[in-house]
């Protein structure tokens, strides 16, 4: 009788030996320069070995609070990773890990005698203020630079959070309601439209401060806003009709259209975008949830007020809103003016986020460029919509890593609002219509996979904004050092 030879240990699959579950061999933390890499901060002075606890500990806790800050000003993940990264490595950190789920901020990292340190910051809430998101982007570029030090950077820092908020909730208001008409006026929409869509915005803006004292969700605040905006829109449209004012029938969908403009969640949908691109998607996943919820309670709240307006419409035997709007299209309005248009669409978006006021007109400026080359690409070369926008798109996020490495400040706070140009408002307000309208008694041909198909074209725009402007930053991200000026004296986050 032969004994069985014995099974070498080796032989014994990973994950069964010991008769315990074992995975793969745990993953090293990332080195400091790969989270560096594409960075404004990429040529920072990596330490070559561990710190001292205490070091260790007062870098991590500075590094988590301007990672939380930046979190809370709206910031995207990999911005959040890249300026952790510096601040650690410029207090004396030679490797970190950083983890970021959406709401919460986890940094580690181990000192000289081998000890773990780890810190968790939690974000709850969220306010896009990109005039703080430049100031900590100053902060961490000192740090970088070694003109502050870690003292200094935990007063100014301090600071920063204590600053108040540059422009006023009725100068917002304002903004959103020139930023709205502005839009109208770039697809078309004729002086006493533009002058509506200011009046519209500026009433569903005092209607958004009576529920908001309730603590509704954003997706109820959004529907009732919507809902609003819209009839208003059409009870305007039908006094002028009765009244024999000189408001044309496709003004209604402009003002609607430029009301979907100032409300459509684009800052934080470029943000989840990204941080889908750059290997966060359990961020970007949250954040194209918020987006998508976000956007639902626009659509419920539009199609509502549409159906009222189409039931007025079939009591009445008027039709306030005809088919005609379905040939409406972004591009049919005058050259001249929708260039003006798209100015001042940059500006009013710029003073929405809360930016800086000498980063106003570089991202009117911007907003303008973009809008130029989407308009001579579907104008002159007949190229579609999605496209037109996708290159337009690119050209954005190209020129304005440029740009903004000139003036100091990240990127996306020039970038993001001067998108707000290319954002597909009328294309989402035909779908709406195509649905809503479905079997109605001026339905014509519609069906719901008409209206469908326009909402899934306006979302491949979106999608392409999105992506076209983290694909042109990436294209200039190695020159972006190469342009960069000395670090202006006594800035503030003002």
């Amino acid at each position: 009788m032969t004994t069985p030879p014995k099974r070498h240990p080796a032989r014994v699959p990973g994950w069964r030996r010991g008769g315990f579950m074992v995975g793969e061999e745990p993953t090293e933390p990332m080195p400091m320069n790969d989270l560096l890499r594409g960075t404004p901060y990429r040529d920072i002075r990596v330490p070559g070995e561990a710190a001292e606890d205490a070091q260790v500990r007062r870098a991590l806790d500075l590094a988590a609070r301007v990672g939380e800050l930046m979190l809370r000003c709206g910031a995207g993940a990999p911005q959040v990773v890249g300026s952790v990264a510096a601040v650690a490595a410029s207090a004396g950190v030679d490797v970190i890990e950083v983890d970021i789920t959406l709401q919460s901020l986890l940094v580690q990292a181990s000192s000289s005698s081998g000890r773990p340190h780890t810190l968790l910051r939690v974000v709850r809430r969220t306010r896009h203020d990109y005039a703080r998101l430049a100031a900590v982007h100053e902060l961490v570029e000192g740090l970088a630079d070694g003109s502050i030090d870690s003292r200094d950077a935990d007063r100014l820092l301090r600071e920063i959070k204590r600053t108040p908020r540059r422009f006023s909730v009725t100068a917002v208001s304002v903004a959103s309601a020139v930023l709205a008409s502005s839009v109208a006026v770039m697809i078309g929409a004729s002086p006493a439209a533009a002058v509506i869509t200011v009046l519209v915005v500026l009433v569903v803006t005092g209607v958004n401060r009576v529920h908001s004292g309730f603590d509704l969700p954003e997706f109820y605040g959004n529907a009732i806003n919507a809902l609003v905006a819209t009839v208003l829109a059409g009870l305007a449209y039908a006094v002028a009709t009765l009244v024999g004012s000189p408001l044309g029938e496709q003004d209604f969908a402009f003002i609607v259209a430029g009301g979907i403009v100032a409300m459509l969640p684009g800052r934080t949908m470029a943000a989840a975008i990204e941080d889908v691109l750059f290997g966060f998607p359990l961020t970007g996943a949250g954040r194209l949830l918020s987006v998508l919820v976000a956007l639902m309670g626009l659509i419920i709240g539009i199609g509502a007020g549409l159906k009222v307006m189409l039931w007025i419409t079939t009591v009445l035997d008027t039709q306030f809103v005809s088919p005609t709007v379905l040939e409406l299209r972004t591009d049919q309005g005058a050259l001249v003016t929708a260039l003006l248009g798209a100015l001042f669409v940059g500006l009013s978006a710029a003073v929405t986020v809360q930016s800086r006021a000498r980063l106003i007109l570089p991202t009117g400026l911007l907003s303008v460029g973009a809008a130029t080359i989407g308009a001579i690409l579907q104008r002159s070369l007949e190229f579609g919509v999605i496209t037109a926008t996708g290159f337009a798109a690119i050209a954005l996020g190209a020129v304005g890593r440029v740009v903004a490495a000139g003036l100091r400040v990240p990127s996306m706070v020039i970038i993001v609002p001067a998108s707000f140009a290319l954002l597909p408002g009328l294309t989402i307000f035909r779908g709406l219509y195509e649905l809503v309208a479905v079997g109605g008694a001026s339905a014509g041909s519609l069906t719901i996979q008409s209206g469908l198909t326009t909402l899934l074209s306006a979302g491949a725009v979106l999608l392409a904004i999105a992506t076209g402007t983290v694909f042109g930053e990436i294209l200039t991200s190695r020159w972006d050092t190469s342009v960069r000026g000395e670090r202006p004296k006594g800035s503030d986050a003002g």
